[in-house]
């Protein structure tokens, strides 16, 4: 009986991939609402309310309107007297339009109508960048690295959590009222409570991520430690593939961006909840290390002490880390929450189905990503596998930026290479932190490697949306906008590919220096 007792939980395969099921469950409900907004862009930058139509194009109402107006008047019928509001779902409506240099008559059905927030390309960059804001600047991540090494795992992943849902509700909040034409500090109100409600969001979902990174190393540690970060990695992307696919046939539903915002919010409350049974796995775990501990005559480790940062912030190998995450991540997260625009004005992808293109990158990571992980565990090869999935991600870049083969299924297969190398470098670049920063730091060092990343997820959109504002967006000769052209932005991306190359390459030679291990596997045998 004493034996039973005494027994970790972790020394058990079904209670420690019970435990990592349960935390993965919490970060899936976080990237589903850090991602649900993406595919809403063209909602959330055009002014009114935008008309979808049965052939699965859309346009704005107003614009409607005026060519069924037209359309009126040039062959002599009564003049509709049609508004925003007298537009119904099911209606057919005729109008003219200028095809190849001829006049044609098009006949549109009514499939669905949703109102369009009107935000600017600077405003929803700005709100993107909101996620990081918080983290960067007054450094709530390092905060949150030193609160989770000094107060533990259950309470920082209850406070983290609880971040998350209250930053998803004032988001759903500011999404769903009007504030007229309310301005503070020059920009419109709305914008800027969602962008508060996201960065809150963005701290817990941060602190989560690093808690849970902790987590699995304390579950998974001299076992399937790189499989088990990969399944976590996967169930994120199954948040992040849910919320590129439906939020915008939620939100069309519906008939405004709030709806599939309060789906998110939902789903964290469910994952706040979730985390607590995690909480009572945790409790019988350290009472049973506690009791092992006990038996055998070993000393609890020493606490956590601000000296100990000094070994973080010595060490090349952790800092090369560091910046290879930042700049491959900047490379993929920003890239997301523009990728449904791309698809839509330089392939000429469906509205409806243009966010589907982007989901490709998360569903191809749910499958890859453990499957490079357990390629970890048993043969190594981490530092080559970064290197790999950084050259990959250059590559598909610049297939981007190029001026041609503007194809829709070159698009996909880009995406699909888009999502090895998204599953290549996450499922070496995580499980090799553990090599070089002892468990006792451990917490402090995925914070400062989350908030090196956020500067990325914060600068990076903002740096983008001003491209696109002012190199990428077309205008006929009254000013009014007629396409987008990403060769520019595209570019951009491509140099963050090229300077992870880089940092890959320093890495693999710091490794074969100092004997970190990164090639070696993670099972032992």
């Amino acid at each position: 009986m004493k034996e039973q007792i005494q027994k970790k939980l972790s020394d058990s395969k079904a209670a420690r991939w019970t435990a990592l099921l349960i935390v993965s469950f919490t970060m899936m409900c976080g990237y589903f609402l850090t991602d649900v907004m993406s595919p809403l862009e063209n909602l959330l930058t055009t002014k009114g309310k935008i008309v979808y139509f049965a052939d699965d194009t859309s346009m704005p109402a107003d614009s409607l309107i005026a060519k069924v107006k037209m359309f009126a008047v040039a062959n002599s019928l009564s003049t509709p007297s049609l508004t925003e509001e007298k537009l119904q779902v099911g209606a057919e409506y005729q109008y003219m339009e200028s095809v190849d240099g001829q006049t044609v008559v098009v006949n549109k059905k009514v499939n669905s109508i949703a109102s369009g927030e009107g935000w600017n390309s600077t405003e929803y960059g700005f709100f993107s960048g909101a996620y990081g804001f918080i983290n960067v600047f007054l450094l709530m991540l390092f905060f949150g690295g030193l609160i989770l090494d000094k107060m533990g795992i259950r309470f920082t992943g209850l406070m983290s959590s609880s971040l998350m849902v209250l930053g998803a509700l004032i988001k759903w909040y500011a999404l769903s009222h009007d504030f007229g034409e309310a301005v503070l500090w020059g920009m419109d109100m709305q914008v800027l409570v969602a962008s508060l409600g996201f960065a809150i969001f963005g701290v817990g979902a941060e602190i989560t991520g690093i808690t849970v990174s902790k987590i699995i190393v304390k579950w998974f540690a001299g076992k399937e430690l790189a499989l088990a970060m990969g399944l976590q990695v996967a169930m994120a992307r199954i948040g992040t593939a849910l919320a590129l696919a439906v939020s915008l046939p939620v939100a069309r539903m519906i008939g405004n961006v709030a709806a599939p915002v309060l789906i998110g919010a939902i789903a964290l409350c469910i994952g706040l909840v979730s985390y607590l049974v995690y909480c009572v796995l945790d409790r019988k775990e350290d009472a049973a290390v506690a009791a092992e501990h006990k038996e055998i005559g070993v000393s609890e480790e020493e606490g956590f002490k601000l000296s100990d940062l000094k070994l973080i912030f010595c060490s090349r190998g952790f800092w090369l880390i560091t910046l290879l995450c930042l700049m491959f991540y900047a490379g993929v997260f920003p890239f997301l929450k523009f990728a449904t625009k791309l698809m839509i004005f330089k392939y000429d992808v469906p509205e409806s189905f243009a966010g589907l293109i982007p989901a490709l990158l998360p569903f191809g990571t749910i499958l890859l990503t453990p499957v490079f992980g357990s390629l970890y565990d048993r043969i190594g090869k981490g530092a080559t596998l970064m290197l790999i999935g950084s050259v990959m991600l250059t590559v598909v870049h610049v297939l981007f930026a190029l001026p041609i083969m503007n194809y829709w299924w070159l698009a996909v297969l880009i995406m699909i290479v888009l999502g090895i190398a998204f599953s290549l470098v996450p499922s070496a670049m995580w499980p090799s932190v553990p090599k070089i920063i002892p468990m006792k730091q451990l917490g402090s060092a995925y914070a400062i490697i989350f908030y090196i990343q956020n500067i990325g997820l914060s600068m990076v959109p903002l740096l983008i949306g001003w491209v696109i504002n002012d190199f990428a967006t077309q205008y006929d000769k009254a000013g009014s906008v007629i396409g987008y052209n990403y060769s520019v932005p595209m570019a951009v991306f491509a140099v963050f590919g090229l300077c992870a190359i880089f940092v890959a390459l320093l890495l693999r030679v710091e490794d074969h220096k100092k004997h970190y291990g990164l090639e070696d596997a993670n099972i032992k045998k």
